[in-house]
């Protein structure tokens, strides 16, 4: 992950309209949150406290803490302009989270001795490189007890060149029809790929296969690393930590 990740995630612009283009853009996002909540074998009282990797506006905390009313979040983004508007969003559990504005690439430092039950993270993990991210998920694991969960609802990339030249012809044609000539950077299929290429350059988007990333999960020492979930470019995945 670069440093201009970060940045891009700071211009008020692109913060403003975020969630309304993950809606444009990622339809599947409350399905794949409700797919890992759904994962989770913990009774809904529990006293879980959880790591959000790249909080962004909060949305896949706020679903966490909703389902589990006497758990914790400890929330990082390394955009302040993101954080700000987690906070608003999650102001109905004030005293239940505590923002981390930092690098979690620098995760060890971030946390320092605390741990919990559970770390998940959304859309997030896909702005690192390979080595990178296997470091990320090591410093994750130090931060879960045995038995803790790790959840990540995030981006794969085909394997074959030609599966993942049709997955993409029918992201941008969804694209395309739910914005349905509301906005003139999807107005046509040319503008939402015009779009979407300069996007992800800015943002340095790295995403892997499935494949290496549960071969990630399984080398940074998570038990039963799973897929639960995956439609097209889209896969939630985690395992536990023993």
């Amino acid at each position: 992950m670069e440093n201009q990740t970060i940045a891009a995630y700071n211009l008020l612009e692109r913060v403003a309209r975020y969630d309304n283009d993950m809606n444009w853009m990622h339809p599947n996002r409350s399905k794949m949150v409700e797919v890992a909540l759904e994962v989770l074998s913990l009774p809904l009282d529990s006293p879980v406290v959880a790591l959000d990797l790249g909080t962004g506006t909060g949305w896949f905390a706020h679903a966490f803490l909703s389902r589990y009313p006497s758990s914790r979040v400890i929330a990082v983004d390394g955009a302040r302009a993101m954080i700000e508007l987690a906070r608003a969003r999650l102001k109905d559990f004030e005293g239940r989270v505590d923002f981390v504005l930092g690098d979690f690439r620098d995760l060890g430092h971030l946390l320092g001795p605390r741990q919990g039950q559970l770390v998940f993270s959304s859309y997030a993990l896909h702005h690192l490189t390979r080595q990178e991210k296997l470091e990320v998920i090591q410093q994750a694991l130090a931060f879960l007890e045995p038995g803790g969960w790790f959840l990540n609802a995030d981006l794969v990339v085909s394997a074959s060149p030609r599966i993942e030249t049709r997955i993409q012809e029918i992201r941008i044609n969804g694209i395309v029809e739910r914005v349905a000539g509301q906005d003139s950077r999807f107005a046509t299929a040319a503008d939402t790929r015009k779009f979407l290429d300069e996007l992800e350059l800015k943002d340095q988007d790295k995403p892997l296969t499935l494949t290496e990333d549960l071969k990630i999960l399984a080398q940074s020492g998570l038990t039963d690393a799973s897929v639960f979930w995956l439609e097209y470019r889209e896969a939630v995945i985690g395992g536990v930590k023993g």
